[in-house]
Parts: structure tokens; C-alpha cells; sequence
């Protein structure tokens, strides 16, 4: 071991953010089991490194004893004595066992525990920076795809699109750049999976945050999300500020911000609904696009009758019920939808 090995750990420092004392100390570990594979294992081994010089040197731990039994172990009052006066029958000695050859086996040793010290570091690394993660969005490049898996390039390391988290009939291709949100960081046998979302209600959430500042600012609060992944999300904002306008700043100038995640979003259609203190308010504006007339609200059960134009009830409803159970979920409330006639018929 030598200068270049030492200069070769500032290195690894520097660039793989790894501490040297983290290596040095699985150097020493490992050195002890070289040292007892090839030594003989009896002895109480200990292995040190000079920080500085790289030098390598083993010693037996030995007890003080009166009357030497195991020599392996102990070490005589008497030869204790030559060594360091000071020491007296009970206290641990060390002394200097180190082979001639030894400095080959510590460089081998030291070549494979750095490699796999790297490994787990590097590991730690992204794991400890990917878990602070959770729920933020990300850029990344599809690397592969295998098994119905998305496996995406995130720089340091690739994180996974599973089937149950991708958007229903859209086309992955290797190559392809995706804003994902990060689901949930696990740490495994192989290092840590990152499992990502684009199917997410959080992802709309957040593509929201970063296309329109008053969001990011706090100005404008986002109430609650709901979504069909693919196909369509209501998202209920207001103001916090009487001046500014929630739906202008989240649609912006000419619909530029809306489009932008429109169109990261594969063309999923968008509803921005003005969240109302009043529930009743609220609910007809969840309805969106369609117009409403009257809201009957029962606190109590939290479940809503809305009274929409006769001609408006299936826009209301929605193909295959969405636009009313996006209300729903938008909302936290159960909505009943009658036309007017309807309505009518069941006062009579």
C-alpha cells in the first residue's frame, strides 16, 4: 500500500461523495479475515492503517497473564513488561505480528473492498438522495423497456415505470424524455428502486407548480386533484390574493400554461375548477363544463343533489359517468345529477 492507493481514496471522495474513513474501516475489517485465512485464525487479530502512508500492520491482542497458558491469546507479566512497564496482570497488549508478504494481500483485498465499497456507497448515496424525493416530479429518458416495465435514466441511476403506474394507451419508446413524480424509493438487495408514476394524481399537481409561478409562489393554493389517468383530471384552485385571478394564472396567457401540461400529459384533458368555501358553489363549479341550476346539499351525509338544464345532463354526467365521478372524488362528496324535468317530476 502506498501514496498513489491514499491519493487514489481523495478521489473516490471527491467524486463519489464516499468517505475515505468508511473505506479505511472496511479495509481493516477485511484485512483481519485475509490475515486468519492465511495466517491461521486463532490469534486476536487487529489490522491498522495509516491514514497518512497507506502502511499496513497487524498486531495480536493478548491478555497479561501470570501464568501463560495459550500463547496465542496471552502474553507473560514478564514479556508484558518489556514491551511497556506500566502494564499489569489483566490489561490487553498489543504486539506487532505482521507478515513479511503482507503488503501483496492487502492490496488485493484492498482492490476488492474498495470496488465493493464503492458499490454500497454509491448505493447509499442515491438512496439517501432519492428518498428526500418522494412525491417530486422528475425528467427522465427512457433507457429500456422490458416486460411491460419502463426502465428510465435518471443520471445517477434508473428508476422503473411499472404497468400500474403508466397512462393507458400511451406509447413508450426508448429514447423518449418523460416528466415522471417519484412514487416510492425501496432499498433492495440490489440497491434502491425507485419506482416512478406517470398515471399519479401528484404528477398533474406538480406539473402545475412548475408551469405557473403563482402556484409555486403560494399566491394560488391548489384545493384537490382528481384524475382518470389519459384521459381527464379536474383540479380545484383558488385565490389567495383578491387580485389575482386563480383560473387566469392556471390557464395563462392565450391557455399557454395549461397547454404545456396538456401536452406533456399526451393531450389528457383538463378541467380547472374555482374551489368555493360555499359547497354548493363548489360542487356546481366541479360540474364543469356544464351549467348548473341548483345545488341541494346535505351536510350531514356529505352527498349533493345538483339540478342541471335538460339538455346539459349528459354533459353533466359525462361519458360513462366521468364528469360525475371526478366531481365526486374532486369534491369528497356523493352527487346525485337530475335533469330539470326530472327534478319536477319528483317534486310532484
Amino acid at each position: 500500500m502506498n501514496g498513489d492507493f491514499i491519493e487514489a481514496l481523495y478521489e473516490i471522495e471527491r467524486e463519489k461523495g464516499i468517505s475515505r474513513e468508511i473505506i479505511f474501516e472496511a479495509l481493516e475489517s477485511a484485512l483481519i479475515s485475509s490475515y486468519k485465512k492465511n495466517f491461521g485464525s486463532a490469534q486476536n487479530v487487529l489490522v491498522e492503517m495509516n491514514r497518512e502512508t497507506g502502511d499496513v500492520k497487524v498486531f495480536a491482542t493478548k491478555e497479561v497473564v501470570e501464568n501463560l497458558e495459550d500463547d496465542l491469546l496471552e502474553v507473560s507479566l514478564e514479556e508484558a513488561k518489556e514491551l511497556d512497564d506500566k502494564l499489569e496482570i489483566g490489561d490487553l497488549v498489543k504486539i506487532e505480528i505482521t507478515p513479511k508478504n503482507f503488503g501483496r494481500i492487502a492490496a488485493q483485498t484492498a482492490k476488492q473492498v474498495v470496488i465493493q465499497r464503492i458499490k454500497d456507497a454509491e448505493r447509499d448515496v442515491i438512496y439517501d438522495e432519492f428518498i428526500n424525493r418522494e412525491n417530486e416530479i422528475i425528467t427522465g429518458q427512457i433507457q429500456r423497456i422490458s416486460k411491460n416495465n419502463v426502465y428510465i435514466d435518471l443520471g445517477k441511476t434508473e428508476g422503473i415505470l411499472p404497468p400500474s403506474e403508466q397512462i393507458e394507451g400511451e406509447e413508450y419508446n426508448q429514447g423518449d424524455r418523460l416528466k415522471l413524480i417519484i412514487m416510492e424509493v425501496k432499498k433492495t438487495t440490489k440497491g434502491p428502486q425507485i419506482v416512478l408514476s406517470r398515471a399519479h394524481t401528484g404528477l398533474v399537481k406538480r406539473l402545475f407548480e412548475l408551469e405557473v409561478p403563482e402556484i409555486s409562489e403560494g399566491i394560488v393554493e391548489i384545493f384537490s386533484v382528481s384524475r382518470e389517468a389519459g384521459s381527464r383530471t379536474k383540479i380545484a384552485v383558488y385565490s389567495k390574493d383578491p387580485d389575482v385571478d386563480p383560473l387566469g394564472a392556471c390557464v395563462g396567457f392565450k391557455g399557454s400554461r395549461v397547454k404545456a401540461i396538456v401536452d406533456e400529459l399526451n393531450g389528457e384533458k383538463i378541467d380547472i375548477v374555482i374551489w368555493s368555501k360555499s359547497i354548493e358553489e363548489f360542487i356546481a363549479n366541479s360540474l364543469s363544463p356544464s351549467k348548473v341550476v341548483k345545488v341541494i346539499a346535505n351536510e350531514k351525509e356529505k352527498t349533493a343533489l345538483v339540478v342541471v338544464p335538460d339538455y346539459q345532463l349528459s354533459l353533466a354526467i359525462g361519458k360513462e359517468g366521468q364528469n360525475a365521478r371526478l366531481a365526486a372524488k374532486l369534491t369528497n362528496w356523493k352527487i346525485d345529477i337530475k335533469s330539470e324535468s326530472q327534478y319536477q317530476e319528483l317534486n310532484e
